[in-house]
């Protein structure tokens, strides 16, 4: 996913100038005022100028943030806190272990703070096909800096094949998971549809 940090999910730092807690207080205006439209009249239904109006902004500060109404569903703050969360794990944890761990640790962390937001956008990706098709396209970047994070602990070169594939199946894995949560309603807990999602990686692809 296109990433964009926020308090509200990223880790915190030094506390931000009020120039950069402005912006933030702005993409965030915007992107709930377009979450509170696509919810009400359907996304295709919204267009930009409607969501700048509704965030009290122009449609000229709308693009600035999120340079297409793609956008604003697809940039988010998941794969900082997925950083942090498989750097943290114990240097002596196996590899593939600490990024299931991460994971789920992660996931965890962003549902106790956007769980509305979370639902909602998964939503949108799996119903609308131009959100479907670009958040495919988007998962590169996660999962080159999961390749990162990965030969950084293994000591392997991050174009290693063994490496990439594992990464590849963990990626796949935790998308699959996500779309079926969402297939199904949404009423499972998705943090355990995800375990059981990499429980499936863990014993060999077995059924």
């Amino acid at each position: 996913m296109a990433s964009a940090q926020t308090p509200s999910a990223a880790q915190t730092g030094p506390r931000l100038g009020l120039r950069e807690r402005k912006k933030i207080q702005t993409r965030q205006a915007i992107r709930r005022a377009a979450y509170r439209l696509f919810e009400q009249q359907g996304y295709d239904a919204t267009p930009v100028d409607r969501i700048a109006e509704a965030a009290d902004v122009s449609p000229s500060t709308v693009f600035r943030y999120f340079p297409t109404k793609e956008d604003i569903v697809l940039t988010d703050e998941y794969d900082p806190v997925l950083e942090a969360a498989i750097r943290a794990r114990p240097a002596q944890e196996a590899p593939v272990e600490a990024f299931r761990q991460g994971i789920l640790d992660s996931m965890r962390r962003v549902i106790d703070q956007d769980s509305t937001e979370l639902r909602q956008r998964t939503r949108l990706m799996r119903e609308v096909p131009a959100l479907r098709a670009r958040a495919a396209e988007g998962m590169t970047e996660t999962t080159r800096m999961l390749r990162a994070v990965l030969a950084e602990r293994t000591g392997r070169p991050a174009d290693d094949i063994e490496l990439r594939v594992v990464v590849t199946a963990v990626v796949a894995a935790t998308n699959e998971a996500v779309m079926c949560w969402v297939e199904q309603g949404q009423a499972d807990d998705l943090v355990e549809v995800t375990e059981r999602t990499l429980d499936v990686l863990a014993r060999g692809l077995t059924l």
